[in-house]
């Protein structure tokens, strides 16, 4: 197969391997662990981490939307479990029933319209009803979930309840404290009701990455494991806070348990020696100082290079640091070479990820420019090829 791209997304194996044991021994031994491959596996590009996840022993995942779960459920090589926890539209509810695909219940009208297809079909929706706990975005209320209760025990033959689950308002920070416990204490009553109601064998799930590894209560039956598994804390005090809970305290000693899988990486395209006092790239943005060495990049802001990196952008040449100058155009950036003077067309640049004794972390992009990890790692697009290495 040809590869024709500017550039070309590598995923670790062994580094997903790495991360997937750490985080399961942060939770009980029984806890079902639900890989979140949202955002197309939150940019390390869907089709190609399903499969290497399974490799790692996943067997459960959840997708945003019935698209992702197509996507995910054709990468398949295992009989794992796909839910999708939000948007279903068209005919995707009759696909998920069919197809055995598990979805979140959050309003009535998806119920009334999941037991119609389900009797259509003569196959039983795989459903999780989501409990509006205090986060306000979407779930049942009190009011919902009781009319729903009621059309579930009376249409018994439509619907088998595989969960019920939560969402936490913001777990990465201690500033929503208050507003997780209440959450937590209000999911706990409304599970102890449902019970009470004569509903049993659920899975009750309401942790992500942040939730898991900061409240250890909200474990429950299942996590839902996004960021984490790719590599990246939640946040700083995510990580702090797991550090100072295993009695980690010197700086020295801080060896992070977690390993980001992916390197993004492309090439030079060009090398040119520029006079002092010259503009480089378009308008007058970058003056050189001195006669530099400038080499062309084929990335920019159509691959997820924000323009917002012009003069601010750093990638590795040879195992150094080069600086972007200029503008960041669509197709192309221009970095600073001068202080590597064997760089050379065809040398590889690293925009994220390792080269010889340096790193180029996502949030390296983040702190410049105010994204998060997840917004830079969900801009890749995804027509860059992912493959996967050791």
């Amino acid at each position: 197969m040809h590869n024709f791209s500017s550039s070309i997304i590598e995923l670790s194996e062994s580094a997903l391997q790495n991360n997937i044991s750490f985080l399961k021994s942060q939770i009980a031994p029984n806890v079902l662990f639900s890989s979140v491959v949202k955002g197309n596996a939150y940019g390390h590009g869907i089709e190609v981490f399903v499969p290497l996840a399974e490799r790692c022993g996943i067997n459960h995942f959840s997708t945003f939307s019935a698209n992702e779960a197509l996507h995910a459920k054709r990468s398949l090589t295992n009989d794992s479990d796909i839910m999708i926890m939000g948007d279903m539209e068209g005919d995707s509810l009759q696909w998920a029933i069919e197809n055995g695909i598990e979805f979140y219940i959050f309003d009535l009208e998806r119920l009334h319209e999941a037991h119609s297809w389900a009797k259509k079909i003569g196959k039983k929706a795989y459903i999780h009803l989501e409990l509006e706990t205090g986060l306000n975005r979407t779930g049942l209320n009190n009011k919902s979930l009781e009319t729903a209760v009621k059309y579930i025990q009376n249409n018994q033959d439509s619907f088998i309840i595989k969960g019920i689950c939560t969402h936490y308002a913001g777990a990465e920070t201690v500033n929503n404290y208050l507003r997780i416990q209440n959450q937590i204490k209000r999911f706990n009553e409304q599970c102890g009701w449902l019970r009470s109601r004569g509903l049993t064998g659920f899975l009750m799930h309401s942790a992500c990455s942040a939730a898991m590894l900061t409240y250890p209560e909200t474990q429950m039956d299942m996590v839902r494991i996004g960021i984490a598994q790719y590599g990246y804390w939640p946040s700083q005090e995510t990580q702090m806070h797991y550090y100072l809970k295993n009695g980690v305290r010197d700086k020295k000693k801080i060896v992070d348990p977690l390993k980001r899988i992916i390197k993004w990486k492309s090439q030079i395209t060009s090398v040119k020696e520029v006079e002092p006092g010259e503009f480089v790239g378009y308008g007058t943005y970058y003056l050189t100082q001195r006669k530099q060495k400038i080499a062309s990049v084929p990335i920019g802001y159509a691959h997820g290079f924000a323009r917002s990196l012009s003069n601010l952008g750093m990638v590795l040449v040879r195992g150094r640091r080069a600086p972007v100058v200029g503008l960041v155009n669509m197709n192309m950036m221009m970095a600073d070479v001068s202080n590597i003077p064997d760089a050379k067309i065809h040398d590889e640049v690293v925009i994220i990820g390792k080269q010889k004794n340096l790193q180029m972390s996502v949030a390296s992009f983040s702190d410049m420019t105010n994204y998060l990890n997840y917004e830079v790692l969900v801009r890749l697009p995804s027509e860059i090829p992912r493959v996967v290495v050791n």
